[in-house]
């Protein structure tokens, strides 16, 4: 059953400006909507691309957004910093009103779109639970019937009777999920306040997003840059990209399609660098980086498949049945934490005198989240400075995203060391 249907919304907004703009653009405005004609200031307006300059005073902060949403379904929105995902949610929720268009939805809907919303903060957290529940239509025995669940969730016991001013960002976001979570809607909007709470309460409330949806058939509308729990949580993703939906279907491919936006490209030539070391009989040419799906990535999930794509350029006779090759992932303390050399995996390079890409592919990258950077060293017969025919330091970085290593809803920590297997080869492709 659709539970929530969005149809044609868009949002535009004058920019640099408080309100709706100018006198003269609100009595034009008037006169056309006297006359029963569409406003003149929706057929103008830019694309919702922060990066670059604006060139109206128009903007379209969502612009034909159309989708619908089951009863039970876990819906992850996603998006880069701008790409107009807080604004869907709080016209969702009835925060703001959109443009154009119209939202039909089915039952109550709790939201949790910043810290503390909804909260009033002279009144206390005991108070601030029955003042939410009054708005989502609830008595006030039904809250009561509620409270004990909720405060115990939230941990804030101690602190349930004191005006929700004095309380951290943490115990805001604690309390409002709880409150937001409990009073049983039927729709349950969440925005990146998570990001706030520490490990221990995201675990607690992924667990308790799930049994909503999974165990009372609720439905969850879930934004957030945490790619591994949008894997675990969603049951179906949805994409923004400057106020558009890029993508809508299916979990993995539409994180893969997040992660890799704007990046099909592979890296600039490595041809120009004076900071290598060798004979230079043959050079590294690029070093890039591609998911399971072949394409190129700058970010990977820990625990996810890798490929690392070496190009070279050759431009003297060399002995290739003698080439060793070393790939080192190095982190930002200057740690070698993750090595793969050629003569320990058993692999022979001679086809590289034929071809010109050599493929490292890891299985599943046992890295914790945090940016690393990757040394390649080539070298003729062993692994000698004299024989050293190409080394590169910081030929290319990768930044991997903390992922859920042991299944277990909470993520992994940052920085760590570890060897682990994979599969190196010569590709044929020229």
């Amino acid at each position: 059953m659709v539970i929530l249907k969005a149809e044609n919304i868009s949002k535009q907004y004058r920019l640099g400006l408080v309100g709706t703009g100018t006198i003269s653009h609100d009595l034009n405005r008037w006169w056309h909507r006297v006359r029963g004609k569409e406003d003149p200031y929706l057929k103008v307006g830019s694309v919702n691309d922060r990066s670059t300059k604006a060139d109206s005073d128009y903007v379209w902060a969502l612009q034909d957004i159309n989708f619908e949403v089951q009863q039970g379904e876990v819906l992850g929105i996603i998006g880069k910093n701008g790409a107009g995902k807080s604004t869907l949610l709080k016209i969702l929720s009835r925060v703001t009103s959109p443009t154009t268009g119209e939202i039909k939805t089915k039952g109550r809907i709790a939201s949790l779109l910043e810290v503390g919303t909804g909260f009033h903060p002279e009144l206390t957290g005991r108070e601030n639970i029955y003042l939410n529940g009054a708005i989502l239509g609830m008595t006030k025995a039904e809250i009561r019937e509620k409270e004990a669940e909720i405060i115990a969730f939230s941990g804030c016991e101690r602190y349930v009777d004191t005006p929700v001013k004095r309380y951290s960002s943490g115990m805001r976001v604690r309390l409002a999920f709880a409150v937001a979570a409990f009073l049983e809607p039927d729709i349950l909007v969440v925005d990146e306040v998570l990001a706030v709470g520490d490990a221990e309460f995201q675990k607690k409330a992924v667990g308790k997003m799930q049994d909503i949806s999974k165990g009372n058939g609720r439905t969850v509308l879930f934004v957030s840059h945490n790619m591994a729990t949008i894997k675990t949580l969603c049951s179906r993703v949805i994409v923004i990209d400057n106020g558009l939906i890029t993508y809508d279907g299916k979990v993995g491919e539409g994180v893969d399609r997040y992660l890799t936006s704007g990046r099909n490209k592979k890296t600039e030539s490595l041809l120009h660098r004076t900071d290598r070391q060798g004979n230079q009989k043959l050079k590294v040419k690029r070093v890039y980086f591609q998911n399971e799906r072949n394409e190129v990535v700058d970010d990977i999930i820990s625990t996810e498949l890798l490929k690392v794509r070496i190009e070279v350029e050759k431009y003297s006779e060399l002995n290739y049945n003698r080439l060793f090759l070393a790939v080192n992932f190095i982190d930002s303390n200057l740690n070698f934490v993750l090595s793969y050399t050629s003569d320990e995996m058993g692999v022979n390079l001679k086809e590289l005198e034929l071809y010109n890409i050599i493929e490292l592919e890891i299985p599943k990258l046992y890295l914790r989240g945090g940016t690393y950077t990757l040394r390649v060293l080539i070298t003729e017969n062993d692994t000698t400075k004299a024989n050293f025919v190409d080394c590169l330091e910081n030929a290319a970085s990768i930044n991997v995203l903390s992922g859920d290593l042991w299944k277990t809803g909470k993520l992994n920590r940052k920085t760590s060391t570890a060897i682990f297997p994979g599969k190196l080869q010569v590709i044929n492709e020229k």
